[in-house]
């Protein structure tokens, strides 16, 4: 008999859960699909049980996901953060999503890290432990989809607003349901939720459908960077500062940008290499077939899923980056 995934929580976790009556939720910085589709839907599946539930983002939702339900219940104020804390008086318990490790928390980490229990839900392969308990299932597709798996241990109904988040969630994590990490439970789940009302074709539109002008040019100026190694089996490309400046968009129209070159049919693996106002590099990797770019990210201190990672560099020029981590994939293809 198979084990249902249901048994795969932490029974620990499930009582801690129904034990308390304060929640922080929170997230990892510049939060994505899944992070945000997790971080609402699950507040809805919290305060089904009668929990207070606050929700802490480091920054605003980005206009591109401005559109989920329930977005106005996140706080990006540190202040709000402590009365609520405050309040709870010692019931309270801390719980991060979609977080590979403690860092990616953010500038506020220390904020949660004080916090106990901290209590960890996440699917990445290359997930470094933190917290006090923690649920990581690599097998998943996404976090959206182990939430909804909660929600059955928890015997919560699922609702609209909560389906349409978690289906977001899954939707973004799994390239719409193209990439490897999408298996039979996944698109189970799916069903499940659009037979909460949610449709599809309007969470296409928003997702694919909903871009500005300002998001077009820096899109035409980012394709311009686009350049082939390694028998064009590699793709990088860039996004400087300078470019963000003279299209009017901001980094967060730039998420998308990396399945360009890697629809190309000769790359294996695409790269994009961006910029950021504090000094940082940022990089997103993309593979298709046998790259292992989990493995890639974690030499430069990223991590990620085998098909889908990321690292964030201080220190260095977009060039230096670019330079180290094309001998790293060269030794990756070879």
């Amino acid at each position: 008999m198979n084990e249902s995934p249901v048994m795969k929580i932490p029974e620990r976790m499930l009582q801690v859960i129904h034990e308390t009556g304060n929640v922080v939720l929170v997230t990892h910085s510049h939060p994505d699909g899944d992070a945000l589709g997790s971080l609402f839907g699950f507040s809805t599946i919290l305060e089904s049980l009668g929990k207070k539930v606050f929700c802490f983002l480091e920054e605003p939702v980005s206009h591109l996901y401005d559109f989920l339900p329930n977005t106005a219940k996140a706080s990006t104020s540190l202040d709000q953060y402590h009365d609520f804390v405050a309040g709870a008086e010692g019931d309270i318990v801390v719980i991060a999503l979609d977080c590979g490790d403690e860092e990616r928390l953010g500038k506020t980490k220390r904020e949660f890290l004080e916090i106990q229990p901290l209590l960890v839900i996440d699917h990445h392969r290359s997930h470094r432990q933190f917290g006090t308990i923690s649920w990581v299932d690599p097998r998943r597709s996404s976090t959206g989809e182990m939430l909804y798996e909660l929600a059955l241990a928890l015997n919560v109904p699922i609702s609209y607003e909560c389906a349409y988040n978690l289906y977001v969630a899954i939707c973004t994590d799994t390239g719409s349901f193209r990439y490897e990490c999408t298996k039979p439970r996944t698109m189970h789940i799916a069903a499940e939720l659009l037979e909460k009302g949610v449709r599809p074709e309007e969470v296409g539109t928003h997702l694919y459908d909903n871009s500005s002008q300002e998001r077009l040019k820096l899109m035409e100026m980012v394709l311009s960077t686009i350049t082939l190694y390694e028998s064009d089996k590699i793709a990088f490309m860039h996004v400087s500062e300078e470019m963000l400046n003279e299209s009017g968009a901001s980094l967060h129209d730039v998420e998308g940008f990396i399945d360009l070159p890697r629809s190309l049919r000769s790359v294996k693996v695409a790269v994009l290499v961006k910029e950021s106002n504090d000094g940082h590099v940022n990089v997103s990797l993309r593979a298709k077939g046998e790259c292992d770019v989990a493995a890639v990210a974690k030499q430069f201190e990223g991590g990620g899923h085998r098909n889908a990672a990321g690292f964030r560099c201080q220190g260095k020029t977009l060039e230096q980056v670019s330079h180290e981590l094309r001998a790293a994939l060269r030794k990756a293809l070879n």
